[in-house]
């Protein structure tokens, strides 16, 4: 029992560091850039840890329980999806089309739009339209004495505004950097812990920290996204644009240190987990 407590208590917290990678918030920065709430972001970071999850378990555990050995091209292939998967967010949000793509597939009132506006001497943002009935509350209604039912409301309606489209691409992104990352994890597990049984309770336990990690690390980086979003639409868009460029150009040196210097594009590879 003493052996499985240390194990949990060091997959855990393990799990919650390699949230911390740097490729892993440059992927979740330039996926969260658009959010305009702290909430639909924290579930961004939810939803990533979880495909990564998905990926650490099946892989890592097929790894330990069958000792399945990866041929050092097929590990830089996994790796080199990271890289491109960084240059595809960068790219995407640099020209706009997840933008695009988050009107058209975000659920919404139809005809409607949010924006900052004003009741009387009270003033809040929030999703309305222009045509009859699409405004989301009676003018006369003073919103000072509805702030608690109507963050209710919100909190409850949340996930399903998040929309598939935003639910499905952190989901994909996450398990692309977990199949990157399970070989290394199951490695670790192999040459530290002998009984199969516990390896793969270490692989879910290190997978509930990187989701716990990365809803920190995903609510942690809204905040100036949303806070700008509101207040500083030009700085916003700035933030946004600096986090898809940055995505581009990590995803590139990636795709440069695995194809050429890790030699997935030669004929003499040489691959390291890690």
């Amino acid at each position: 029992m003493g052996n499985l407590l240390a194990i949990t208590l060091v997959g855990f917290v393990l799990g919650m560091r390699h949230a911390t990678d740097p490729d892993h918030v440059i992927a979740v920065s330039t996926i969260v850039s658009r959010q305009r709430s702290i909430h639909s972001a924290a579930l961004v970071g939810a939803l990533w840890g979880l495909g990564h999850t998905l990926t650490i378990l099946a892989v890592g555990a097929s790894i330990i329980l069958f000792n399945i050995i990866i041929p050092p091209r097929l590990g830089l292939a996994m790796e080199m999806a990271v890289g491109i998967m960084l240059v595809m967010l960068g790219v995407l949000n640099l020209t706009g089309v997840t933008r695009r793509i988050t009107e058209r597939f975000t659920p919404a009132i139809a005809g409607g739009h949010s924006h900052l506006h004003t009741h009387g001497d009270y003033a809040h943002d929030h999703f309305h339209g222009h045509t009859p009935g699409s405004h989301g509350h009676a003018e006369e209604a003073t919103p000072l004495a509805k702030v608690d039912r109507q963050v209710d409301n919100h909190l409850r309606r949340f996930p399903n505004r998040l929309g598939l489209y935003h639910a499905l691409r952190p989901l994909v992104v996450g398990i692309v950097h977990g199949l990157a990352g399970s070989a290394a994890v199951a490695l670790l597990v192999l040459a530290t812990i002998h009984n199969s049984a516990f390896g793969v309770v270490y692989l879910l336990v290190f997978g509930v920290g990187t989701i716990a990690g990365m809803v920190l690390i995903t609510a942690a980086i809204a905040v100036p996204y949303a806070y700008t979003g509101r207040h500083f639409s030009r700085l916003n868009g700035g933030l946004a644009a600096a986090s898809g460029l940055l995505s581009l150009g990590f995803g590139l040196f990636i795709a440069y240190r695995i194809g050429f210097v890790d030699g997935l594009f030669t004929s003499h590879p040489h691959w390291t987990p890690q």
